[in-house]
């Protein structure tokens, strides 16, 4: 999803327009989660970028997607770039636990 909110709309407050934003952003990832896993694959990760437009928007953790929307709407821009993409993601193995020697006990 490569999107730009307007968080200004003469019919709606501010705070409702916020509120629809987050959950059409947690919809999309809940809607992205559902989808089948490709072979190989452990989990779907998110590369996301937020902003005031998509040349300036930073990477975000996908834990962190909403906090750029709250942001924005405090310091009363007129809109926001949200960028969200799914990517296959793989869970490194933890390194084996080494037993402690004679020595050491």
């Amino acid at each position: 999803m490569k999107k730009s909110f307007s968080l200004e709309d003469p019919k709606h407050k501010p705070a409702r327009i916020v509120e629809s934003i987050k959950a059409e952003v947690r919809k999309y990832l809940k809607r992205e989660h559902r989808k089948a896993l490709p072979e190989d694959v452990d989990f779907w990760d998110f590369d996301c970028r937020a902003g005031k437009d998509a040349e300036t928007a930073e990477v975000v953790h996908v834990s962190e997607i909403v906090k750029p929307i709250d942001t924005a709407s405090q310091e009363k821009w007129d809109s926001i770039y949200i960028e969200i993409l799914a990517k296959p993601g793989h869970r490194a193995k933890p390194a084996p636990k080494e037993k402690p020697s004679e020595e050491e006990e």
